[in-house]
């Protein structure tokens, strides 16, 4: 891949167009660069005409000064790169949204001891003040401690409930990730794009330059006319408008994977990858669609709230049986001589004669369920349709980016080293190699674009089918 992909031997060679005015002797062109344009001497009797200082060559030399920073040109090492594992890992490490859905799991789960446990038992002091100064009674006092204690099964319904609240949360927390890896794979794709782009755009100058440098070679020999010159500008010119367009696009996404990583959005950043991954044949549609309905953290979310709704209809069924409340009291209201009984236990029910307000609650949990199986069902037809147009968008990712690299931009080569052979000649105006070059340049960078497409689709195809 990286033979294809950074095979820059080709543009060197639309370079050596600007060979055919340099009266040096040795060849510096690559095995499968074209031969160097020759020029034709000029008449004896054509008086050369005056040619314009070259000024688009020194706005190219400060814009390779933007590329290049100073650090760059006095440091020969290799500068650190970043790799998709490094930012995965320090998204997933420092982003606050995950904090986040973890506090809200936490919180979930915390809710299991709370509706399993019972109430709190209660107290309860009566006393008589006038049997204390009384000549006829003795004092009077009752102390009594009850305790409710919910029909059997309600409990545990409530407790399977919050378990199934609990690991929906936790599916939601699983389903935040795979959504922040796929936001991380996607600014990396951005970032390694504009990147190469720039260093694509710095080659586009070089070679614009030296294509001046030959037109101003062939005006001063009267071969050519002035407007080759101007024409050049104008391509030079062009090409820095686009290089400020792509500095802020590069500035853009390292803002992005700088907030992901939840740094301030101009931290500096290590160069992105230096090459594309290489691509991975895919399985059949039908496997990625089954994978994704049996991994999709989301799906499972759902299912787990199905169960919780379904507890809540056993519980709501529950609710027709009544709740007990035991207590014991110690009673001295009890007169007389020997006060023969002091000691009482008891018992208090609820009696669940409000039917219409149960078969409401009961008809609420129904129809509850019946929502939430639908909204699953719903979310499964929808991963399977997501499953497939991220596959098929993949498959023709992987299709472009191989035209390009086997059809496209070899004619595109060819074509310019047609133009050059011609306009060597004189068969073809400089505008003709100029829109060759120009076509050339388009290619290449729709080229770069496809790498990124690429990385960003199956970015979202491992999301859709829940890879981890």
């Amino acid at each position: 891949m990286r033979a294809r992909f950074w095979n820059w031997s080709g543009w060197v060679a639309v370079g050596a167009i600007g060979l055919a005015g340099c009266g040096t002797a040795r060849d510096t062109r690559a095995p499968d660069s074209p031969p160097p344009l020759q020029t034709s001497p000029p008449p004896p009797a054509a008086a050369p005409r005056a040619i314009p200082k070259a000024e688009p060559t020194v706005r190219r030399a400060k814009f390779v000064e933007v590329l290049v920073p100073p650090s760059d040109k006095t440091d020969n090492s290799p500068p650190a790169r970043l790799t998709e594992r490094d930012v995965i890992d320090a998204v997933i490490r420092q982003n606050p949204t995950l904090d986040q859905m973890r506090a809200a799991a936490d919180a979930a789960r915390a809710r299991h001891p709370q509706v399993t446990s019972l109430d709190d038992p209660t107290v309860a002091v009566w006393t008589a003040p006038g049997s204390y100064w009384s000549d006829h009674v003795n004092a009077a006092a009752r102390a009594e401690v009850a305790q409710k204690l919910p029909w059997p099964g309600k409990r545990e319904l409530r407790g399977q409930a919050a378990a199934a609240e609990a690991s929906a949360s936790a599916r939601q927390m699983d389903d935040a990730r795979l959504q922040l890896v796929e936001a991380a794979r996607v600014a990396l794709a951005d970032y390694a794009l504009a990147e190469r782009s720039l260093a694509f755009t710095k080659e586009n100058l070089e070679v614009l330059a030296l294509a001046r440098r030959n037109a101003e070679t062939r005006v001063k020999n009267n071969l050519a006319p002035q407007q080759d010159i101007n024409q050049a500008d104008v391509e030079i010119a062009r090409e820095e408008e686009r290089a400020v367009g792509l500095e802020r696009a590069r500035r853009v996404a390292q803002a992005r994977l700088n907030t992901l990583m939840h740094q301030p959005p101009d931290e500096p950043l290590a160069a992105p990858p230096d090459e594309p991954p290489a691509r991975v044949e895919l399985p059949d549609a039908a496997v990625l669609r089954a994978k994704g309905l049996a991994a999709r953290p989301d799906l499972k979310a759902l299912a787990d709230r199905v169960q919780a709704e379904e507890a809540a209809v056993a519980l709501a069924e529950r609710e027709y049986k009544p709740d007990v409340e035991v207590m014991a009291a110690y009673d001295g209201f009890w007169q007389g001589t020997d006060r023969p009984l002091q000691w009482q236990v008891g018992a208090r029910v609820n009696i669940p004669i409000q039917v219409g307000r149960r078969d409401a609650a009961v008809a609420e949990a129904r129809a509850r369920v019946a929502q939430r199986r639908a909204e699953l069902a719903r979310l499964a037809d929808q991963v399977a349709f997501q499953v497939q147009e991220a596959a098929e968008q993949v498959r023709e990712s992987v299709k472009v980016t191989e035209l390009y690299e086997q059809k496209i931009l070899p004619a595109a080569r060819a074509n310019v080293q047609e133009a050059q052979a011609a306009y060597t000649t004189g068969k073809v105006p400089f505008l003709n190699l100029v829109e060759a070059q120009r076509t050339l340049f388009g290619q290449r960078q729709r080229h770069l674009e496809a790498h990124a497409e690429l990385m960003r689709r199956r970015a979202a195809l491992d999301r859709v089918t829940g890879e981890p």
